[in-house]
């Protein structure tokens, strides 16, 4: 059923694609180039929510460039090109993806740049402290669901619309051919560093995979950028992201976490880790099949996960398909 749903979202809003883009050339839109984007996230050398933007940000001639309080921690390669506030290009546009200090800081210390706000990752829907400094500056307001919309808009402490445009990351999405007994285990952060903090939870992950394993289950893991990579290597690493490896597994179980719906777009069902200490949107929680609290409740949780209902679904997802484009066209 969920895959017949995509295949109507993906047609509706390939339709309406076509009839946007050709108002925006008979309005003299959609012709902007040499775009340059500055993006401050809560985690300001973890690059990986801006990484999926990089191709579309290309196609438009755009140029995206994450703030970084300092060069110490960035890693050698990433794509991601990244600056200091000191050495940042002259900007169109300053997007801050939360509402913690690292933003607020670079809000002020850009006052006179537009300023958007987009929820690449999930927050809770608790007013941010610092909230209230970023709010008067915010031309858009942008996220991927309606369900990420609500909490999005808790989060700032803001009742104003927020408009949702979808993943880029489901921009194209894999197609499940799941495997006979392989299991998705996602993981989270175990320790913290100097980078962000840990997930309550993630001992219990670790437990409960043991039990997968022992119990004949084929593990693969979907390793978090920030997690410690030798806490897996007993186990089969997956080489692509976890949404792509998603496709392969019958079934996934972690902490719940960003990329929860959108494995759920995938077509495969979640089993989620859940520690008294975690605190996640109801929505995370709402798409998985159930959660556990003991890894003894694991096997079976796995070998009974099925996906929500499509209502839940699409509220927790959002539009599939053009994504990214549409994410642009706001920030136009």
């Amino acid at each position: 059923m969920w895959a017949l749903i995509v295949r109507a979202m993906k047609s509706l809003l390939s339709r309406r694609t076509v009839l946007g883009g050709a108002l925006a050339v008979a309005l003299g839109g959609g012709s902007a180039r040499g775009r340059r984007i500055l993006v401050a996230t809560n985690e300001p050398w973890a690059t990986y929510h801006v990484k999926p933007l990089l191709a579309e940000a290309a196609r438009h001639g755009w140029r995206l460039t994450q703030l970084v309080p300092d060069y110490a921690k960035v890693t050698p390669g990433d794509p991601v090109p990244v600056a200091t506030p000191a050495d940042a290009p002259r900007a169109d546009l300053l997007v801050v993806t939360g509402a913690g200090d690292w933003p607020a800081d670079c809000v002020a210390r850009f006052r006179r740049t537009r300023v958007a706000a987009r929820a690449l990752a999930y927050q809770v829907p608790v007013e941010a402290p610092r909230a209230k400094e970023i709010r008067p500056r915010l031309r858009v307001i942008t996220a991927s669901s309606p369900a990420e919309a609500r909490a999005f808009g808790a989060y700032l402490g803001t009742k104003r619309r927020i408009e949702v445009v979808g993943s880029p990351q489901t921009d194209d999405l894999p197609q499940r051919v799941p495997e006979k007994d392989l299991v998705l285990v996602l993981t989270s952060v175990t320790h913290p560093d100097g980078t962000g903090s840990a997930a309550p939870g993630t001992e219990l992950l670790l437990a409960a995979t043991e039990r997968l394993a022992a119990a004949g289950k084929r593990v693969l893991v979907g390793l978090h950028p920030r997690e410690n990579r030798r806490l897996w290597e007993k186990y089969e690493i997956s080489s692509v992201s976890s949404l792509a490896a998603s496709a392969r597994a019958e079934a996934a179980i972690g902490i719940p976490g960003t990329v929860f719906p959108l494995i759920a777009a995938v077509g495969t069902p979640l089993v989620g880790c859940t520690d008294p200490a975690l605190s996640v949107p109801d929505y995370l929680r709402a798409v998985c099949s159930s959660t556990i609290a003991d890894a003894g409740q694991a096997v079976a949780a796995i070998v009974s996960a099925r996906l929500p209902d499509a209502a839940t679904l699409a509220d927790a997802v959002g539009p599939i398909g053009g994504s990214a484009r549409r994410l642009l066209t706001e920030w136009d």
